[in-house]
């Protein structure tokens, strides 16, 4: 009980502590449970950790594998969450930097990292893929605190903003169906059974996730919950769908959460935000508890696998080579200008999705004796510890150094918005002036 507690305590705190000192809250999050976990290890007499997430005979908080039956509802919770935030008509006007940043930037950063980890550490093509695949993701949870700190020039921001909300369920996505192609395949060669296998993992993920977010959007819609029990419905209806798409093929679960709740995002629900506040509270307590576990979870064997050089060359080809070839390259004819592409090079932190996610992938593949599955929690961990820190503590003197920090803001409040103030906003922000209308009137 008294661990129970201490992680929902810890976890909270740290939260605030991310609050109060503008810093991505998986930060705090990861030191201590790291501090809690295998370096508490390191100064008890017995080599006990503080927090021992799996019952060892003597302590713990999960027997056998309760722990990653846990993960994977709280990761289906917060796949289904970001799932919401993703609509289709952001993706259409959000211009073709962002296009790009989500496509042809993940395409290089797939490739890449894959290619690094596979020469650097001797990884196989399959565990290399899969930790490329992790930390091609930039969650809003780690850059929108770094950009609430930091007056950036308008386009920089929005850039950076959007490539975080929309990469999160997209790149959780790829990073599920790399993994269900693994998992399938079970280590092998690639051959029709493994394929087969991925193709029942996509059409129950696709069919259930597709189904079930209609039926429930119906539900809402038609008032056959009522107003009270919709967001623990909700909740119940997405661990349901989980388990059931996870029952008819071992694995879909996650894929079949991730469309449900992208699907759900783009119908015109009238609780929607409703539901969007309450997922997201629940998802605040889900990532505190988890990411505390996760990280007291890691054993100093696992921390001893990456403390040397390859590691280092490892995170300075994603962080300094991979992020800006991306970024350069899905910014061509853009009109930005060099100093602003620089800012976004080297603003890009991983996040909450690829640390949890990898967690379990890392887990689930080395009980399946995957060759080098032990490589991918802490190799992920490593990525996304290093650049949130990076990134937490020199974006804003990096912006200063290459001239996009904003000394003084040129934007224009106009209180009212009759047709006279709409014609004066008009023609200020045709000469390039930031202008935004207050009313009190919706209509």
């Amino acid at each position: 009980m008294l661990e129970l507690a201490g992680i929902i305590i810890l976890g909270i705190l740290a939260q605030w502590m991310a609050w109060r000192f503008k810093i991505p809250a998986i930060l705090p999050l990861i030191i201590i449970g790291l501090l809690v976990g295998p370096i508490a290890s390191l100064y008890t007499e017995d080599a006990s950790k503080l927090i021992e997430p799996i019952w060892n005979g003597q302590q713990g908080l999960f027997p056998g594998e309760s722990l990653f039956y846990f993960v994977s509802l709280a990761i289906s919770i917060i796949l289904f969450e970001g799932g919401l935030t993703l609509k289709k008509e952001e993706i259409l006007n959000t211009g073709p930097v962002i296009g790009k940043l989500i496509s042809v930037a993940v395409i290089i950063t797939f490739a890449g990292a894959g290619v690094a980890a596979h020469y650097i550490f001797g990884l196989s093509w399959e565990i290399a893929l899969l930790f490329s695949a992790l930390i091609i993701v930039t969650g809003p949870t780690v850059i929108t605190p770094i950009l609430r700190n930091i007056p950036l020039k308008k386009d920089v921001s929005s850039i950076l903003k959007w490539e975080g909300i929309l990469i999160d369920p997209i790149g959780a996505l790829f990073a599920v169906l790399v993994f269900e192609f693994i998992s399938a395949n079970a280590g092998g060669e690639f051959t029709l059974v493994a394929l087969e296998e991925f193709g029942k993992i996509v059409l129950f993920g696709f069919s259930f996730g597709f189904s079930f977010a209609h039926a429930l959007a119906f539900s809402i819609k038609k008032k056959l919950i009522p107003h009270y029990l919709l967001n623990v419905f909700t909740l119940a209806a997405v661990l349901g769908v989980f388990v059931l798409s996870d029952s008819f093929a071992h694995e879909s679960g996650l894929l079949a959460v991730v469309v449900m709740g992208m699907v759900m995002g783009n119908i015109n629900l009238p609780n929607l935000k409703e539901l969007l506040y309450f997922k997201e509270s629940l998802s605040v307590l889900l990532i505190s508890i988890l990411f505390i576990l996760l990280a007291a979870n890691i054993n100093m064997e696992d921390l001893y696998l990456i403390y040397r050089w390859e590691t280092a060359v490892l995170f300075a080809i994603v962080a300094f080579i991979i992020r800006p070839l991306g970024v350069f390259a899905s910014s061509i004819n853009s009109g930005l200008k060099i100093n602003e592409k620089l800012f976004i090079s080297w603003v890009g932190p991983r996040g909450i999705v690829a640390a949890g996610i990898a967690s379990l992938f890392g887990s689930k593949l080395v009980t399946q004796g995957v060759d080098g599955a032990e490589y991918i929690t802490p190799l992920v961990f490593m990525i996304v510890l290093g650049t949130v820190l990076l990134n937490a503590t020199t974006a804003r003197l990096f912006a200063k150094i290459v001239g996009v920090f904003l000394k003084q803001s040129d934007g224009i409040m106009i209180v009212g918005a009759s047709k006279f103030s709409r014609i004066i906003a008009s023609y200020l922000k045709e000469h390039g002036r930031s202008v935004v209308l207050v009313d009190t009137n919706t209509n």
